[in-house]
């Protein structure tokens, strides 16, 4: 087969490439849902994964740049974290615990203090909400609102926030949005991103101006809520400088800042927090994906002390802590953030995907990378071009997807821990999959 130019040494043979799809896929047809999405892309039925690769009925193997949508960093079923689960079953150790106390939930936040909150200077509390990020994300809405008396939010275009109502009001996308069955999403005013008007635009004066003018209509908000990276909008990462500043015009204000980190934290963008070394001390920061370590689902608000005013059962829910996570979730900062040895390995990583990456927009006229850390793709200026892109390198053996308000942008999330050759062979047919499509397409391939 063609050797790939951009790593010569990574021939495209292997075992990524050893069946056709075969799989009987009527039960789903029949009984699931029409809301199903993920699985209309990779029309196979998974049977098991391990690492960076997911194998399928047919025994064909494929590498994983999807990693459960940023909730496998750590790639599939974590050794170390699958024995501490077992043995913690086994044990019987106990599975569902409310928010009572446990041994498993103090070993988490001991850990969590220890490793994570302690060496970053940060004292925020940390309160479990239900399973998954849209609940740490109602949370953090209804905490600022009674911190602050005031209820409106101000959110950013392109930004992806939940799809429950209250996280769904401050997501900007129309297809989610049209979910809501017109159903008021309200109290939410959207402000343009950095960079979502140009780069002659100066979002932060007019967001200032706006706010500044008592006569722009915008109410006096209760918060601003961000993605360091927009992981749904495109990517679109954010500078030190521009969240700066959105923290001082927060403070000017009276608003509380909320980042929200569901996606990008726990090592995607090169540190635990998206936010490390941009100088800002978020109020709240909605967590989850990757959290648990394991794909367990499990979100968490970490709070400023200050801001911590709930009252028992004030904000509940009867998964608000998944027991199971905690064992993981512990075992999986112990392993990766014990010292600075696993974030050094990012920064190479990331090197490579970029390296990548740039050879795959050379040939799609006008393309251009987007993204920070090992949180990158390709804007492709279609969505229809990025689909037959990802549509093509699935049938090669790569489960990839797309992101932006146009579906134009083909990202990578490879788990964190994926080794070099992977890597490498998972850009290869990117590569090839790309030069494939646009060689078909003559004009939009780059002159």
């Amino acid at each position: 087969m063609q050797r790939s130019p951009l790593f010569p040494q990574m021939i495209l043979e292997g075992p990524v490439m050893t069946s056709v799809k075969t799989a009987d896929f009527s039960i789903f047809s029949r009984r699931e849902s029409e809301a199903r999405s993920y699985c209309r892309s990779f029309e196979t039925t998974f049977v098991s994964a391990s690492g960076s690769m997911m194998t399928d009925a047919n025994g064909r193997r494929y590498i994983d740049f999807l990693s459960g949508c940023l909730s496998l960093n750590y790639g599939h079923n974590d050794p170390d974290m699958k024995q501490a689960l077992v043995d913690h079953i086994t044990a019987d150790g106990v599975a569902h615990g409310l928010d009572m106390y446990t041994d498993t939930k103090a070993r988490f936040l001991e850990t969590f203090e220890r490793l994570i909150l302690a060496p970053r200077g940060m004292d925020h509390r940390v309160m479990m909400t239900g399973p998954t990020g849209t609940n740490a994300v109602e949370a953090a809405i209804k905490l600022a609102r009674k911190v602050t008396g005031r209820r409106n939010v101000i959110a950013f275009t392109n930004g992806f926030h939940g799809m429950t109502l209250g996280a769904l009001a401050c997501t900007g996308n129309a297809g989610k949005r049209d979910g809501a069955g017109g159903a008021a999403l309200s109290d939410v005013t959207r402000m343009p991103y950095e960079g979502a008007l140009g780069d002659d635009v100066d979002t932060l004066a007019m967001l200032e101006a706006m706010l500044d003018n008592p006569s722009s209509g915008i109410d006096a908000p209760a918060a601003f809520i961000l993605e360091p990276v927009q992981g749904e909008g495109g990517l679109n990462a954010a500078s030190g400088n521009w969240m700066r500043g959105i923290e001082r015009i927060a403070r000017k204000h009276g608003a509380l800042l909320i980042v929200d980190d569901i996606q990008a934290g726990c090592g995607r963008t090169g540190t635990f927090f998206s936010f490390e070394d941009m100088g800002i001390t978020p109020d709240l920061i909605p967590m989850a994906k990757s959290l648990s370590g394991f794909g367990l689902p499990f979100a968490a608000l970490l709070i400023r002390p200050e801001r911590d005013i709930w009252k028992p059962a004030e904000h509940n829910g009867t998964f608000r802590g998944n027991t199971h996570a905690f064992v993981t979730a512990r075992v999986a900062i112990e392993k990766f953030w014990s010292d600075n040895s696993f974030a050094e390995t990012l920064s190479a990583k990331a090197a490579m995907l970029e390296e990548g990456l740039r050879t795959v927009a050379s040939l799609v006229e006008g393309a251009e990378l987007k993204g920070r850390g090992l949180m990158q793709g390709v804007d492709v200026r279609s969505g229809d071009l990025a689909a037959e892109i990802c549509a093509r390198a699935f049938d090669k053996g790569l489960i990839i997807e797309t992101s932006g308000a146009y579906d134009e942008v083909v990202k990578v999330l490879a788990p964190l821990t994926t080794s070099d050759e992977v890597m490498r062979h998972g850009l290869n047919i990117l590569l090839d999959a790309t030069r494939e499509v646009v060689t078909a397409k003559p004009a939009m391939a780059a002159e």
